[in-house]
């Protein structure tokens, strides 16, 4: 019970995921995006998430989202996933920014 509470409001353990080349997709505005966001990082607004998907298929790499605290991210998740690319919810950019450092 507690993982899942975990996994919904901080983010997955991402160690793993990253260490396999994961992309990361920040799906606030371009200009929350701006006002900081993960070093090479992709932006791509969530309203915009859906006509990304074929670009992203052809990555080939497993895509790890993130927003301003994991809703948005969320969202994307789902559609990422309902579209068959393996996609985790990494919550808060800065959480994900965390995993990147350790």
């Amino acid at each position: 019970m507690f993982q899942v509470f975990k996994s919904l409001f901080a983010g997955a353990d991402l160690s793993g995921i990253i260490a396999r080349g994961a992309v990361i997709v920040d799906v606030r505005s371009a200009a929350e995006f701006r006002e900081g966001h993960i070093k090479g990082s992709k932006n791509i607004p969530l309203d915009q998430i859906g006509s990304h998907i074929q670009s992203l298929k052809k990555l080939n790499k497993p895509i790890i989202t993130c927003c301003v605290s994991g809703n948005r991210s969320g969202a994307a998740e789902g559609i990422l996933k309902h579209n068959g690319i393996e996609t985790y919810n990494g919550g808060s950019w800065q959480n994900v920014q965390k995993q990147i450092k350790q």
